[in-house]
């Protein structure tokens, strides 16, 4: 955890833009929705909830200069439930070309997202234990939410001004 803390440390430097994917009432699928509500309300700048539609989001992230693009999302990438991934653009492209819960696959907004040169995309993905109907969060999932809330409050409120 201590090499995830460092990436997303990294990422602090700079415009961030997180964005909070995943459907709430579909149990851990909400954990990038949930997780982007707690930061926007302790007032960490650059978020957007964008639910199961980001593709609705990339002309604002686009128009806003972000340095970074973080999808905060739950994602099946075979680890025990509540770990996390940290995933460049080209391991998103890879991992998710196609197939997707959203309406375009995230490989494909990463590489929207860093067309123009300015913006580095990334994957904060955590592994959902349950993605059946439901209205919160695996406790699994809960503990590592609160967890990575702390870094990106903290990464957030430490980087350089723009």
């Amino acid at each position: 955890m201590d090499d995830l803390r460092r990436q997303i440390e990294r990422c602090g430097e700079g415009r961030v833009c997180l964005m909070g994917l995943g459907s709430p009432e579909r149990g851990d699928d909400g954990f990038g929705v949930r997780l982007a509500e707690e930061l926007a309300r302790l007032g960490v700048p650059g978020v957007i909830v964008a639910g199961t539609s980001p593709d609705r989001f990339m002309g604002r992230v686009a128009a806003e200069g972000c340095d970074h693009l973080i999808f905060l999302d739950a994602v099946d990438f075979g680890g025990a439930p509540g770990s996390a991934a940290w995933l460049d653009s080209a391991a998103m492209a890879s991992r998710y070309p196609q197939v997707s819960t959203h309406r375009v696959s995230l490989g494909l907004l990463a590489r929207l997202a860093e067309s123009g040169g300015g913006t580095r995309a990334w994957l904060l993905g955590v592994q959902p234990q349950s993605l059946g109907p439901a209205g919160r969060l695996s406790p699994a999932v809960q503990r590592t939410l609160e967890i990575l809330r702390d870094w990106l409050r903290q990464a957030c409120a430490a980087r350089s001004p723009a």
